[in-house]
């Protein structure tokens, strides 16, 4: 079982560290890619590793078909940096066409809407991207989480739980 967290420098550090190690109890090997080749730091201060057994994660050489799921940290500072990685963008709409699990929390639904994957989707996401989301042709609910076929939702931190939960539950359900 293999994870990808897609995120860059600036990401919301609670959006990254619980889902991190709650995928790794969940037996996931969880791969990083943070736009760079060494540790970047969260908005907190949090160190954010950029590789998986010390060789760096490059998303143009990834096996989409080696993953289960793919999750996307929120963070403003951070979606600021991500959302003008090309690669980044499209490894979201190739987990989309293979309808791969995306989970993205907070900010990290802004990466979603760059990948113009939320026509007719309900979403959550934080409550300054309500617009956006509407205006990506997503239907917005105020939710601690919203699942809409492979995409997870959810729109801050004070919900990881109900959104891991979520994402667990959700993979467990497409493995039946």
């Amino acid at each position: 079982m293999k994870a990808l967290i897609i995120t860059s420098q600036l990401v919301q550090d609670h959006e990254f560290i619980y889902p991190f190690y709650r995928l790794k109890e969940e037996g996931f090997d969880v791969h990083v890619y943070n736009q760079s080749d060494s540790i970047v730091k969260g908005f907190f201060g949090t160190k954010i590793p950029p590789q998986k057994d010390d060789k760096i994660i490059s998303l143009s050489k990834i096996n989409i078909d080696n993953y289960e799921l793919l999750l996307i940290p929120g963070g403003a500072k951070s979606m600021e940096l991500l959302r003008l990685d090309k690669k980044a963008i499209d490894t979201i709409i190739d987990f989309n066409k293979k309808n791969k699990i995306i989970a993205a929390i907070c900010s990290g639904t802004m990466m979603l809407i760059s990948a113009d994957i939320l026509k007719g989707k309900k979403v959550t996401g934080y409550y300054a991207w309500k617009q956006d989301i509407i205006n990506s042709g997503g239907i917005f609910e105020d939710s601690p989480t919203v699942v809409d076929g492979n995409i997870i939702t959810s729109p801050h931190y004070k919900y990881n739980g109900e959104w891991m939960k979520a994402v667990i539950s959700q993979y467990r359900n497409s493995k039946k």
